[in-house]
């Protein structure tokens, strides 16, 4: 006898993730997704679905029980019913052939849309309305014409995947199934390597642009949250979906495995809804630990990246209302002496004229030594004092209270670095002393948090830093009463960002 308190689950919870950049979307999460498209649409016979990147068929899955229990007094009949919705309504795109034959399993039932044991008795072949079809790369001067891969990571022969996404290689979506959709939702890859694997360049704004180009009424995806303020190649994107006033729904997920279990997707993850018949403000909702921060209608775009946290917009307007010249101008840009990270080209001994030259390896700092004229590159700011702070820092807001950034030490003039540092330039080291504390302060750190959304802090990350007098030693306290901050807003900062002590080191 079989306990009635016996966990069965559903299969689709059980499946391994592909990578951390094709992953399988969780039923709880597609069920959340689809929440946000109106009720009516599951009682409409003739909405049409498009996944066009189907996975394990969670989303064509999920949809089809709703529609089998909105259609049951329209098409009484079981049978009928599940023809008309498997024929008429879900269509899907599988990324890989394997994945195809999963999507129709769920869906179907069985891997062949045409089988004996399939639930649909209307297919006259094995895909029905889930397609695969192997894709080739369009290769011209080494890139993908399509999704700008690198040839030479992704020229392969026909026994290897080779990545090549049916729905972004075609300039012509429409052509897929010849027919409209009321609703496209998804989950796409997120990217691939774009230069022999050394950097990873982003594809899924590639299937959200593709996904507007047919004009769906609505349109609901998963994506990284990196586009919000970051990212290889996504200022277009960005820029495109902050002035987008069709997206009316963004709920925001800054740690990944909280809906991804044990994936790791630097930044976060977002979903969205698109909605082509109404503009307007977006609801946005934050969620973290269980906690949500919304749904709190928001212009996506107040400013040129997004500000996750809607309870940071208070403090931030407050700042900028002083219109202070801001200390992105004296910050270095990012290779300022034109040395990447692993640059090699100094002796570690010192020599007569030589210049400090500072680098890490294996998250070490060293000094090596490096001849002035060697320096081709802003040799003018050899000759300053500097306050370096590596680029690379925390994980990305992935912890709270987070501390944001690296330790920061100063070096005296003259000194050079490689890429692992940014450094902000004064003259003396009084200055220099008085710029440190400030960039210790939870006050700063948390203005960096605002636009950094992955470890990594670029020149752009300090933009809405402003400027103060270098004649003396920075505290919270001497900020937050310059700023005229609330106890609410003192104890938001608090939760948020950790202490960094400074020492000599």
């Amino acid at each position: 006898m079989v306990s009635s308190n016996t966990y069965n689950p559903d299969v689709l919870t059980c499946l391994a993730n592909l990578s951390n950049d094709e992953v399988f979307t969780p039923p709880s999460l597609a069920n959340q997704m689809l929440d946000l498209l109106p009720a009516d649409i599951w009682h409409n016979k003739t909405a049409t679905f498009l996944d066009p990147v189907c996975k394990s068929g969670v989303f064509l899955r999920e949809i089809a029980k709703r529609l089998m229990v909105g259609l049951e007094v329209e098409i009484p009949d079981l049978q009928a019913r599940r023809n008309h919705i498997f024929h008429n309504q879900l269509f899907g795109i599988a990324i890989t052939e394997l994945t195809s034959l999963l999507s129709r399993r769920s869906l179907y039932c069985s891997k062949n849309a045409n089988s004996k044991y399939s639930v649909g008795e209307s297919f006259s072949d094995e895909q029905g309305n889930i397609r695969f079809e192997r894709i080739e790369h369009c290769w011209e001067h080494g890139r993908c014409l399509f999704c700008g891969t690198s040839q030479q990571e992704y020229d392969r022969g026909e026994e290897l995947e080779t990545h090549a996404y049916q729905f972004i290689h075609t300039d012509n979506p429409e052509q897929l199934f010849l027919m409209k959709f009321d609703v496209i939702v998804g989950n796409p890859p997120y990217q691939l390597g774009s230069d022999g694997g050394t950097r990873d360049m982003p594809i899924y704004n590639k299937f959200v642009d593709q996904a507007k180009k047919l004009n769906p009424r609505f349109l609901c995806m998963i994506i990284p949250s990196r586009w919000m303020a970051s990212g290889l190649g996504l200022t277009e994107f960005r820029n495109t979906m902050l002035t987008d006033k069709h997206i009316r729904t963004l709920v925001d997920y800054p740690i990944a495995s909280e809906v991804f279990p044990g994936v790791e997707v630097k930044g976060g993850v977002c979903y969205f809804l698109w909605d082509r018949e109404n503009e307007g403000l977006c609801a946005v909702t934050q969620l973290r630990e269980g906690k949500a921060v919304g749904p709190i209608l928001r212009n996506l775009n107040a400013f040129d990246v997004f500000v996750r946290d809607s309870r940071a917009l208070s403090i931030l307007h407050k700042v900028i209302e002083k219109k202070e010249p801001s200390i992105t101008e004296i910050l270095a840009v990012d290779k300022e002496f034109g040395w990447t990270s692993n640059f090699d080209g100094f002796h570690n001994s010192e020599k007569e004229g030589d210049v400090p030259l500072y680098y890490n390896r294996k998250g070490k700092r060293l000094v090596g030594w490096i001849e002035r004229d060697n320096v081709k590159k802003s040799s003018h700011l050899i000759d300053t004092w500097k306050v370096m702070v590596p680029q690379a820092g925390s994980d990305g807001g992935q912890r709270i209270p987070d501390s944001v950034l690296g330790s920061t030490f100063i070096t005296a003039s003259p000194s050079v670095c490689t890429q692992t540092y940014l450094f902000f330039f004064t003259k003396s080291e009084e200055s220099a002393i008085s710029i440190r504390s400030y960039v210790s302060t939870k006050f700063f750190r948390f203005l960096v948090s605002l636009r950094k959304i992955t470890q990594h802090a670029t020149r752009s990350t300090y933009t809405w830093i402003p400027q103060q007098d270098w004649n003396c030693m920075w505290t919270d306290e001497k900020l937050y009463a310059k700023y005229n901050l609330t106890e609410e807003e003192i104890a938001f900062i608090e939760s948020m960002i950790r202490p960094m002590k400074l020492s000599n080191e």
